[in-house]
């Protein structure tokens, strides 16, 4: 199970979406205050904003690959997973994009010094690249062990 290369990219998948949900996501300065979005918040302080849907999507997206780890013997099974994987990935990074410049619009009035992406707004990109390259060597392994009933 480990030695398979798709169970390392889907390892690293997990580990870098289970980042995503404890870094920051985007930080904000306007008016002297630092505005810090996360998964599940936009903060100021005491005051917080609620980010639940982006919150859920990242921790599905982190959570799905160590389910497909252990479908190793289902690999049709594994591959549709991968699917979902990949499609929860970019509902993550559509997700991060829409709060980024909804947040930009909140304080359209107010002048933003200074606004930049956290370490964690690019984990979902790379994770996408990973989980394709998964899904790719899971139907490699399909196609080998089809190719191995034909013989016998």
């Amino acid at each position: 199970m480990i030695q398979r290369i798709q169970t390392l990219y889907l390892l690293v998948v997990a580990l870098l979406m289970s980042l995503t949900l404890f870094m920051p996501i985007a930080s904000f300065s306007v008016g002297g205050e630092t505005y810090e979005l996360t998964a599940f918040t936009l903060r100021c302080g005491e005051a917080s904003q609620t980010t639940v849907w982006m919150g859920i999507m990242l921790s599905l997206a982190a959570a799905l690959p160590l389910v497909n780890i252990f479908l190793f013997k289902r690999r049709v099974l594994q591959i549709r997973l991968c699917a979902v994987e990949i499609v929860l990935l970019i509902g993550s990074l559509v997700m991060i994009g829409l709060y980024y410049w909804l947040t930009s619009r909140i304080f359209e009035g107010l002048t933003i010094e200074h606004r930049q992406f956290g370490w964690a707004a690019p984990m979902p990109l790379v994770s996408l690249i990973l989980a394709y390259l998964a899904s790719r060597a899971i139907f490699k392994d399909e196609m080998l062990v089809r190719s191995l009933d034909r013989i016998r």
